[in-house]
């Protein structure tokens, strides 16, 4: 997957900007505040329809304009997709083609992609709901079921802490719904937590590996949690369990009022040499340990949805050395993806992979290639 061109409108600060990229390294260059961020941010939302940095609104619509728009142009193989949206304060349209797309489940996954910020050290030091969204956007980009089955498991829970509400206050109401409710809560359980224990599986696969390449020698995996223990992730027991865990802690639930087992409570920590890495050790590590994350992500994408995604790394040289970063561009080189990078400066970092790319200067909301 390739992202050929992209095209803006009023977004930030771009009244006009029209890129073509490079199908493998494109890298951009500019001081802090230039508009560097801004061009991946727009990619983000054109994969994802929201942005990582504070959402879709009226933030990333230029000043004194009522709406922005960005386009893209997308090969997967043989296949050429078209990709719009458009962003007023009212609403976000969403096209493909030029055909509507009405529900955000049709759209995502036209452009899968990985990203890496400065900001991502909050998946180590931030709180469940980080890491929870991490791995929602991510099985998302690869299953339109997954996105599916998770917005449906949002809307009954919903519903069954509105009603734990209700037969809490009333005596007379009827128990029979709250089990109804429950059963079809826990077959979206079953199949959220399998996926997610699939996808954290094939992440410990080579997140390791890629720390010791980039880094130093030592243990690195990713042990996901949950407030339900399961022996293991199989259909039957998972859901076996949960129907046993929320019928043992029924009055502990109606008197809180809300659902507190299930997946909307998971959680993942990365486990360095057998110690939780959020607690022992450095902001390097953590650092490294995410961006391994990243990299280990690739070739689940490839797997799954048949194509490379779109790598977007905004200021990823930062606290790392001469050595890391080459070490970096050689395994993003080797992978064969596209990759879009953000830096302040192309020092240190090996001539070959610079001549390999496409380098951009970003100044002031203007962007030349090099």
């Amino acid at each position: 997957m390739k992202i050929k061109k992209l095209k803006l409108v009023n977004f930030r600060n771009y009244s006009k900007l029209d890129i073509s990229f490079d199908k493998n390294m494109n890298i951009f260059i500019g001081d802090n505040a230039q508009g560097k961020t801004n061009i991946l941010e727009a990619i983000v939302i054109l994969a994802l329809t929201k942005s990582h940095r504070d959402g879709v609104n009226q933030n990333i619509i230029m000043f004194n304009k009522n709406k922005c728009k960005i386009g893209g142009t997308i090969r997967k193989e043989d296949i050429i997709n078209k990709l719009n949206i458009i962003v007023s304060n009212e609403d976000k349209k969403l096209s493909v083609n030029n055909t509507s797309i009405k529900k955000v489940a049709d759209y995502i996954s036209y452009l899968n992609i990985i990203v890496f910020t400065p900001d991502d050290i909050e998946i180590i030091k931030g709180s469940p709901g980080v890491r929870r969204n991490l791995l929602n956007i991510q099985l998302s980009q690869l299953s339109r079921e997954y996105l599916k089955i998770y917005n449906e498991y949002n809307k009954l829970l919903k519903t069954r802490n509105e009603y734990l509400k209700i037969l809490f206050n009333n005596n007379i109401a009827d128990n029979s719904y709250l089990d109804i409710i429950t059963d079809k809560l826990i077959e979206k359980a079953v199949y959220i937590y399998i996926k997610r224990s699939e996808y954290i599986n094939l992440v410990n696969l080579n997140i390791n590996r890629f720390y010791n390449e980039i880094g130093e020698k030592s243990l690195l995996s990713i042990e996901y949690t949950t407030n339900v223990v399961f022996d293991n992730f199989d259909v039957e027991n998972i859901r076996k369990k949960l129907k046993y865990t929320y019928k043992k802690n029924y009055m502990k639930e109606l008197n809180n009022g809300m659902t507190i087992y299930g997946p909307h409570r998971d959680d993942f920590y990365f486990k360095y040499n057998d110690k939780d890495l959020k607690y022992f050790g450095s902001q390097g590590q953590q650092k490294l340990a995410v961006l391994s994350l990243k990299l280990s992500e690739i070739s689940i994408f490839k797997d799954i949805s048949g194509t490379s995604p779109v790598l977007l790394f905004d200021d990823v040289f930062s606290e790392l050395d001469i050595k890391k970063r080459n070490k970096l561009l050689k395994i993003i080189n080797d992978n064969d993806t596209q990759s879009i990078i953000t830096t302040t400066d192309l020092k240190n970092i090996n001539k070959k992979y610079i001549d390999k790319s496409a380098v951009f200067i970003v100044k002031n909301g203007v962007v030349e290639r090099k």
